[in-house]
């Protein structure tokens, strides 16, 4: 059995989260349900993370001019305000207009981000080779897999050559019972036990892509992947980020070892 969803539902899914738990939603850390997060230690995070990657990148060779940006799958705004620290313009799309209300809300890049409702299956709003850094973490992973190969193929596409996309998805469940379980169990029976069990606003899907099709796909669309990090704490999935350097191959260095990329 494959397990397959709509776009349209998985909108109606998040702007039911977006409502009820936003920035828990966002980052579903324990103890911080139920409106516990604090906006300042929800936005110290986006701006930590963010740091942290671009000296990541820096650390490696990788420098990404500071002109415009891109957050896929922006939620309440946490990366893309923290974006905006580095970045003269940026851009935050999101599928839920009440998490859009929320990051208009913690805003705090002094007019250098502007946030649009995007509900189509692409970026087609986005020009090519239009933003310096493409940015997406915990995003890809609630999407079928089949629609998250095709908005990293979007993200690909409105990168220039010289920037870099930076990708943050599970490559695999710790347990491959589990990984098994995410791809057999019918929508019907994982919205209830999330609903009913685990007491969620709404169902929140996960689905890794391994690196080796990030790889691919990054070739395929000009980019080369140069390191790959894992990061968190997640007893169930392996979260990583892979960063894609774009351009052309043969001028490009060579990619560097997976395991010569630390943890944040």
């Amino acid at each position: 059995m494959v397990l397959t969803v709509s776009l349209n539902e998985i909108g109606k899914d998040w702007t039911e989260l977006g409502r009820s738990d936003p920035l828990w939603a966002v980052l579903t850390e324990p103890g911080k349900r139920h409106g516990k997060w604090s906006d300042d230690e929800f936005m110290a995070t986006g701006i930590s993370q963010v740091d942290g990657d671009l000296a990541w990148l820096g650390r490696h060779g990788i420098s990404v001019p500071g002109g415009r940006a891109l957050d896929f799958g922006c939620g309440a705004g946490r990366l893309t305000s923290a974006l905006a620290r580095h970045f003269s313009e940026v851009v935050g799309v999101d599928i839920s207009e009440p998490m859009l209300q929320q990051a208009r809300r913690l805003d705090r890049s002094g007019g250098r981000v502007r946030f649009v409702h995007r509900t189509a299956p692409d970026l087609a709003c986005f020009d090519d080779e239009s933003f310096d850094l493409v940015y997406t973490d915990r995003v890809l992973q609630h999407l079928p897999p089949e629609l998250a190969r095709d908005y990293l193929r979007e993200l690909l596409r409105v990168a220039r050559p010289g920037g870099a996309v930076v990708v943050g998805i599970p490559d695999r469940a710790k347990n491959p019972l589990v990984g098994l379980a995410a791809r057999v169990i019918p929508q019907s029976l994982l919205r209830l036990i999330q609903r009913m069990v685990l007491r969620y606003p709404a169902p929140m899907r996960m689905h890794p892509i391994p690196r080796h099709e990030v790889e691919t796909i990054a070739a395929a669309g000009g980019g080369l992947l140069r390191g790959t990090k894992e990061y968190g704490r997640d007893p169930i999935w392996r979260h990583v980020r892979h960063v894609i350097l774009m351009g052309d191959p043969v001028r490009t260095p060579p990619a560097a070892s997976p395991s010569s990329f630390p943890a944040a």
